[in-house]
């Protein structure tokens, strides 16, 4: 495979470069930006990997372009229909991190809820000594009642923990799930309503641009907390931020942001959230899991068997580019 040419588009995990470049034939840029590369270099490119934003300019600026191995479970970087459009495969990383993320949903449940993080800085500050123990705090997992929006791999491996600390559980999804006995909830406002806990799985995009919203928050009540380790893009930062301020909710716990690096001054400053930045699959693990799965894509696909996790929308051209 030495003679087909790979684009990584900016950083990418060290296991998955140095894989790529044994096996193909490497070609870097700092970002997928069609003028860096020369003539030659845009007719040549037939995969890309990474997790730049892809968008539909630069699929058409590549005209031998096959597949795009995108690093992350999320892919709303990637003009996936598009690709598809233009019969180029769209492959993620799902299932190998899906049991970190879920653990790094978990914790920030129980960091938002019982204030670990500030009790962790009241010993650390001495406070335990000259002032005395850690004030009890107002939350608590018991008694509560989970929604998850985003009933997916991660959001079912979230609730399999939550049952094991006895919460209920419902969720909102565009349709119902098959096999699951979870309370299911038409949309996102209603499961707010019914739940005091609501931990968000779903994906980035259009269909999920500030989902969760002030009325969604409200709904959740002054117990109420909020978790979020899908993307950014899906909870209005302002609201959110209003809503811990004054009370609305009791807490949040949050590792993803719509603007990263970039958080929001206001919300640093709110005491009652919990602020991670975007670690949750990463562990050294867990990123090389998922370092291998791109690579595992390039290869199966230029091998003739196919790509190992097509997205949905381009499962399609998976069928028909591997028949020929």
């Amino acid at each position: 495979m030495k003679d087909i040419a790979i684009l990584i588009p900016g950083d990418l995990h060290d296991h998955a470069v140095s894989r790529i470049e044994a096996a193909f034939d490497l070609i870097r840029t700092e970002r997928a930006d069609a003028s860096l590369l020369s003539d030659d270099e845009r007719r040549r490119i037939r995969g890309i990997a990474g997790w730049a934003r892809i968008d539909a300019a630069f699929i058409d600026a590549l005209p031998d372009l096959e597949i795009i191995a995108s690093f992350g479970v999320g892919y709303d970087t990637v003009d996936a229909a598009h690709a598809a459009r233009k019969g180029v495969m769209v492959t993620n990383t799902p299932d190998v991190l899906t049991e970190e993320v879920a653990d790094t949903a978990l914790g920030l449940l129980l960091n938002a809820v019982r204030e670990l993080p500030n009790a962790e800085r009241w010993l650390r500050e001495g406070k335990w000594k000259s002032v005395g123990p850690y004030p009890f705090t107002r939350g608590t997992l018991r008694g509560r009642k989970a929604g998850i929006f985003g009933l997916g791999r991660i959001g079912l491996a979230i609730a399999r923990r939550l049952e094991s600390f006895g919460l209920t559980i419902a969720y909102h999804n565009r349709n119902p799930v098959a096999g699951v006995d979870y309370a299911y909830h038409p949309t996102l406002l209603d499961l707010a309503r019914d739940v005091d806990t609501l931990i968000c799985a779903a994906p980035g995009g259009a269909g999920t641009e500030k989902a969760v919203d002030a009325e969604v928050l409200a709904a959740l009540g002054p117990e109420g907390v909020f978790v979020n380790i899908g993307r950014g893009s899906t909870v209005d930062e302002d609201a959110l931020t209003a809503a811990l301020a004054d009370g609305t909710i009791l807490a949040a716990g949050l590792d993803v942001f719509a603007d990263e690096p970039n958080v929001p001054e206001a919300l640093l400053r709110v005491e009652n959230a919990s602020l991670l930045p975007h670690v949750g699959s990463a562990s050294r693990h867990t990123r090389r899991a998922m370092a291998d799965l791109v690579v595992d894509n390039l290869e199966g696909w230029f091998a003739g068997r196919g790509a190992l996790t097509p997205v949905a929308e381009t499962r399609a051209v998976a069928v028909r580019l591997s028949a020929r």
